[in-house]
């Protein structure tokens, strides 16, 4: 932090602010309206889709069945 420059007061001074009146409020129209923009709602409605897409499914059961089988071998192996 420089030393030149005195240490800022989070109160503004109505005085020198412009929107501000007489104890600290705002007028109405100084400040935007809330955002309404924002919600869950917003842009095209899309219908939800149910669970995952065959493909990715049929992936995942596959792959999990040549890891069970892989260490169903390698349990065999060790076993003899």
């Amino acid at each position: 932090m420089n030393g030149n420059h005195p240490p800022s007061n989070p109160d503004p001074d109505p005085r020198r602010t412009a929107g501000l009146t007489r104890g600290g409020g705002v007028p109405p129209g100084e400040t935007p309206p809330a955002e309404s923009g924002t919600g869950t709602g917003t842009g095209p409605y899309r219908p939800l889709e149910r669970g995952w897409a065959r493909g990715p499914l049929a992936l995942v059961i596959v792959l999990a069945l040549l890891v069970a089988l892989f260490f169903l071998a390698y349990g065999i192996v060790l076993a003899l």
